[in-house]
């Protein structure tokens, strides 16, 4: 099993930049996408971006050009660095895991986005 441990969240004024971390524990070979998803308050969670062992991308289109997903399979870490950060991209932060066709997810780190 997958224990992703996310960090990195806080509180940014707008236009600021955060960058996220989750570092995977437990069984993490065949780990072959993580990705970030978020969750605002009274709203569905969401995809925002994910990254494949070979290092593929997909972001969501709120964020293409502002955040940037990246992963470092020796270190087992996946990065999200956010920039020009909006009041709206105010959520739960949320890394998951899919080895073998199972999700693993984390806790999730609070990313708060006000002046």
């Amino acid at each position: 099993q997958v224990q992703p441990v996310e960090s990195g969240g806080g509180l940014v004024q707008p236009g600021g930049s955060l960058r996220l971390s989750c570092a995977a524990s437990g069984t993490i070979f065949s780990i072959n996408i993580m990705g970030w998803y978020r969750q605002a308050p009274g709203k569905q969670r969401e995809l925002v971006a994910s990254v494949t062992v070979g290092g593929s991308t997909n972001y969501a289109d709120s964020v293409k050009g502002r955040f940037t997903i990246s992963r470092d399979n020796a270190k087992n870490t996946m990065y999200l660095q956010m920039n020009s950060l909006k009041p709206e991209d105010t959520a739960v932060y949320y890394c998951n895991a899919v080895r073998l066709g199972i999700n693993s997810w984390g806790k999730g780190t609070l990313v708060t986005v006000s002046s």
